[in-house]
């Protein structure tokens, strides 16, 4: 393998023309340099320079390997330029995986802006349900999950994994405005004679809403089960029952439908997920800090 150290010398050697100037530019002795580039022709078993009078001048050898040398050197020299952008935070490729209700949001306002500054980071972005999510950064197959948990339903991370705080926000009652139960505050133990409109049982969301009716004594009579969060807006808008929805879920509110405070607050923390490999890496720490700005800003 060519010596990158010993192929500047010779490039440089071709830029300025003589041992001196070569030293000057590199902070080395003429001696210095002349005894290198001879250990080289040594290793390579080939006549790299020759006298010409008083000057060193290259073979026809040493010309080809110093052309050479000029586009090595360039993309090291870009190489480096890139890595110290990356190590800054300024540049990089990331792939970002986040649940619906995060991606159609605070994610999509992070991408827009990313897309219309010059901000070097290029994004690519999945969307998966919270365990999906984690399995796929696990696995190496994303940078950076954004998942959820609920103030009632635990999500414990593995040592490989390190989390930080994106977004905390209340889940509401969403019940008919003409419903006699409706108030700005409704304990769910009001609702237990109720119909109930809930996620299907394999998410998180599910277990919230069982575990939140189990803690006022009762079990909810599930009568529609979806993951989309405007499909169980519609469906209580219909009269089919009440729903637990997180606030960011909520893109708009049905005509007929009002959100309550459940007496017993619940709350749904959205984080930030990363391997702990990757703990101080600044082009994850940038755009983590840009998606909790803009998730703040989703709030009502």
């Amino acid at each position: 393998m060519l010596d990158v150290r010993k192929l500047r010398l010779l490039t440089e050697l071709d830029r300025l023309g003589t041992l001196a100037a070569v030293a000057a530019e590199l902070h080395q002795t003429a001696p210095g340099v002349s005894m290198q580039l001879t250990a080289w022709e040594r290793e390579l078993g080939m006549q790299l320079t020759e006298r010409r009078g008083r000057r060193l001048a290259l073979t026809p050898a040493g010309r080809m390997l110093a052309a050479h040398g000029r586009d090595v050197l360039d993309r090291l020299s870009l190489a480096e330029l890139e890595i110290d952008a990356v190590r800054s935070g300024a540049s990089g490729a990331l792939r970002v995986t986040a649940f619906p209700s995060a991606a159609r949001t605070f994610v999509a306002d992070a991408w827009a802006t990313l897309l219309s500054e010059p901000s070097g980071i290029a994004l690519t972005v999945t969307t998966a349900e919270p365990d999906d999510a984690l399995a796929a950064l696990a696995a190496g197959d994303t940078d950076l999950a954004l998942v959820h948990r609920y103030s009632n339903v635990a999500r414990r991370l593995p040592d490989s994994l390190s989390d930080e705080p994106v977004l905390d926000e209340p889940v509401w009652i969403a019940i008919r405005s003409d419903d006699p139960v409706a108030a700005s505050t409704i304990a769910l133990a009001d609702l237990a004679d109720h119909a109930w409109i809930a996620p299907t049982p394999e998410l998180s969301c599910f277990e919230m809403v069982d575990r939140a009716c189990g803690l006022e004594g009762f079990r909810p009579r599930i009568v529609a089960e979806s993951v989309d969060f405007a499909a169980q807006l519609a469906f209580v808008a219909a009269g089919a029952g009440v729903a637990l929805v997180p606030e960011l879920t909520v893109a708009s509110l049905p005509d007929g439908v009002t959100l309550a405070r459940p007496a017993r607050p619940i709350r749904r923390t959205t984080i930030a997920v990363r391997r702990t490999a990757r703990k101080d890496d600044p082009a994850l720490d940038r755009i983590t800090a840009l998606l909790r700005r803009f998730a703040a800003g989703r709030l009502h």
